[in-house]
């Protein structure tokens, strides 16, 4: 059976330090770690990184060598542009246009995320995705680490 190709934004790294996340955001990287999914991030995880706390960092590090690190083309700059000027989020919010530009762009399964403001939202996703038509590209199939992975481990 073909393994999910999930992309993780950063709240799903720092998930495992936070009580309210901790549980989903635990499963899904042990999912990760046991190679029972692909786990994808972008360069701007990475960055966002840069300024987490030393204990997220550590942890990462003990499983960052399994993702599939994306690198940010022009491609995926011009379509989170496009997401800011259909006023999907403002420029504030680039970084989380650029996360779900880069998961639509490499055509993942689905992103994963915490941010129920400007990314795990129902009209959010609406919006996005008829970005992404508008734009030549396909649905993404966006949810919280709550919502993938069931009880069977």
């Amino acid at each position: 059976m073909k393994k999910l190709k999930i992309y993780l934004d950063t709240s799903v790294i720092g998930g495992s330090f936070d009580d309210g996340f901790k549980e989903h955001s635990i499963r899904l990287i042990k999912n990760l770690k046991q190679d029972r999914i692909v786990g994808v991030i972008s360069e701007i995880t990475i960055r966002e990184l840069e300024n987490a706390p030393a204990f997220v960092k550590k942890d990462f590090e003990t499983y960052e060598e399994k993702l599939e690190v994306t690198i940010i083309t022009e491609e995926i700059k011009e379509l989170a542009e496009n997401y800011i000027k259909d006023k999907i989020v403002t420029k504030k919010y680039y970084e989380d246009a650029l996360h779900i530009a880069c998961a639509t762009v490499y055509q993942v399964d689905l992103l994963v995320s915490w941010n129920f403001k400007h990314i795990v939202n129902f009209n959010k996703i609406m919006q996005f995705n008829a970005g992404n038509i508008k734009n030549g590209y396909k649905a993404l199939q966006i949810y919280s680490p709550m919502e993938v992975l069931n009880d069977e481990e």
